[in-house]
């Protein structure tokens, strides 16, 4: 299927980190395909099986459940405490998780991203900076560079009626053939207090929604939301 070049990775996301895991040719969403042979599932499990399990020293009330998977925290990780980690998970170095995050399988957090207090990931990209800080939601997303969740935001991954997913592109409706899909963030996109974006929102670059909105489907470049 021919998709619109909005929804691809090159227009979305600028990180050679972003370019060199994601199919150029196909929507970002492909990434959170669980049956895709390199979709994010695979590529956080491919990496672990050659990094192994890697826990940080020292940091109290830490949990951690390996029972799905091993946990690799890179040396240089901001910990704090009270923070539960499922495997199978990947926490780069400068990545900060802070008190009471919940960070659950398939969550891959690269340099320089967040988890705030009382948060919560779930098989989600945090891509360079990506910052998620306060009450958050992140399930099934992908977030691009330097994105930042307002306090209060949520990601909501799944309809109401449990069917799969569909985005309405150029008042078209196009099915993305997922069930659980959250948001695809753009780099530089800022979300206000208690946002909720519904299943299947994707935001272009630099986009800005004004707090305690209700976004849903396709929104160019720049886009601004009340």
């Amino acid at each position: 299927m021919d998709w619109p070049a909005g929804v691809k990775p090159e227009a979305l996301f600028s990180s050679d980190a972003a370019r060199s895991m994601m199919n150029q040719t196909e929507p970002v969403w492909s990434l959170l395909n669980p049956d895709n042979p390199s979709g994010l599932k695979q590529q956080i499990d491919a990496k672990l099986a050659e990094l192994g399990s890697n826990h940080p020293a020292g940091v109290e009330y830490l949990t951690i459940d390996e029972r799905k998977g091993p946990v690799h925290v890179q040396e240089g990780a901001s910990i704090e405490p009270h923070v539960h980690l499922i495997g199978p998970c990947l926490i780069e170095t400068n990545t900060t998780i802070r008190s009471h995050a919940y960070v659950r399988e398939y969550t891959w957090m690269m340099s320089g991203s967040l988890l705030g207090h009382a948060s919560e990931s779930k098989h989600s990209l945090f891509l360079p900076g990506a910052k998620a800080p306060h009450f958050n939601y992140v399930g099934d997303s992908v977030l691009g560079s330097n994105a930042n969740l307002g306090a209060g935001v949520k990601l909501s991954n799944l309809r109401n009626d449990g069917k799969h997913i569909g985005i309405w592109l150029n008042d078209v409706r196009r099915e993305t053939g997922l069930r659980k899909f959250g948001a695809i963030l753009g780099d530089d996109a800022q979300l206000g207090c208690n946002v909720v974006t519904n299943p299947g929102t994707v935001l272009g670059k630099s986009s800005m929604v004004h707090p305690n909105t209700t976004v849903s489907g396709y929104h160019p470049d720049g886009s601004v939301l009340r």
